[in-house]
């Protein structure tokens, strides 16, 4: 399975993308790596990993060739797993959460670093030994910039408001032209009923594959900086959540 989830600043989608990878871990003997192309820490702290900003070195890629046209590798011929295993912080069920990390200095100064990720993302894309799960930066640029290159269905996170719904139908149409072979599918979160689906829906022509309901226990959970699968396992989104990992398990390739 290689999703990414993305969607508008605040949507929810980190706490749906968290809790997403452990229960599929809990299901599946395969691997799941986390992947966070956000500087801010939301995924991390869904998951319930310490670390919230493990940046990756600063020199993991190098470019190979002089010229204007050469091309980056991980320094010293490494390895995609063999990157997950020097990098990634462990979670708990078993994830493992690679980070871009929060930018340093200078743009010139992250540009390897930038790359490092990238390669890494790459070649783990590769593998059908593990499950790849993304939490895309909140908007409607970075999805459809190389961040999400390695998923084979986009998961849009969208409330049934006017600006949520409008970042979901942009977002549709920035894929469509791409001939990528990507899908482009929804998520209604906060969701109050099965009208707010249907809104969601209508307005953006995606197809919904789930709805997780408005949850105090989201809200409290994230107050008190604790993952929502451990806050309150039993919770009415997080049964939601759940029926969404089994729910995209099927439509998966």
């Amino acid at each position: 399975m290689r999703i990414a989830f993305v969607g508008k600043g605040g949507a929810g989608k980190s706490v749906i993308a968290g809790s997403f990878c452990r229960l599929l871990a809990r299901t599946d003997d395969r691997g799941v790596v986390a992947i966070d192309s956000d500087p801010l820490p939301g995924l991390a702290i869904s998951l319930g990993v310490p670390s919230t900003d493990t940046a990756l070195p600063a020199d993991l890629a190098e470019k190979i060739g002089n010229g204007p046209d050469s091309e980056w590798q991980l320094r010293g011929g490494m390895m995609g797993i063999e990157a997950i295993d020097a990098y990634a912080a462990e979670g708990p069920d078993g994830v493992r959460l690679l980070q871009f990390g929060k930018p340093r200095g200078h743009v010139r100064s992250v540009g390897p670093a930038q790359q490092g990720f990238r390669l890494i993302v790459r070649a783990l894309a590769e593998t059908t030994d593990l499950h790849l799960v993304g939490d895309l930066p909140g908007g409607t640029r970075q999805a459809f910039f190389g961040w999400a290159g390695f998923a084979d269905m986009l998961v849009v996170v969208a409330e049934a408001t006017p600006s949520s719904m409008l970042s979901a139908r942009r977002l549709a149409r920035l894929a469509a032209p791409g001939g990528s072979g990507q899908r482009v599918v929804a998520i209604a979160n906060k969701a109050i009923g099965t009208p707010d689906a249907t809104r969601l829906a209508e307005f953006s022509g995606l197809r919904v594959v789930g709805v997780v309901p408005r949850d105090r226990e989201v809200a409290a959970a994230e107050r008190a900086g604790v993952p929502l699968l451990d806050y309150a396992p039993g919770s009415p989104a997080v049964d939601a959540i759940r029926s969404l990992v089994d729910t995209l398990r099927r439509e998966s390739p």
